[in-house]
């Protein structure tokens, strides 16, 4: 993976969008990585793949995912309450 200072990418830009069409390239600030350039292709396999692991779903649909799977064992073990708890 070529690394570049983000001075670097601002004059040699049009280069950097050709090289990455065959490699990401970490464009640096102060020495830390501070973006990167990739593909449209690269771009898209990583929506994909985040989408896979239900990244991709609103914060919404995470809750409701989550309580519904809570409701699950909560049926399935029964109440985790007791007279201390605030539930």
């Amino acid at each position: 993976m070529m690394k570049v200072s983000s001075v670097e990418a601002q004059n040699r830009f049009g280069q950097l969008l050709d090289k990455a069409q065959r490699e990401p390239i970490v464009i640096t600030r102060h020495g830390r990585p501070a973006a990167y350039l990739i593909s449209p292709q690269d771009m898209e396999a990583l929506q994909r793949a985040r989408v896979a692991l239900g990244e991709g779903r609103g914060h919404r649909e995470w809750a409701v995912a989550c309580a519904e799977a809570w409701n699950a064992v909560e049926g399935d073990l029964g109440s985790f309450a007791d007279e201390h708890s605030t539930l």
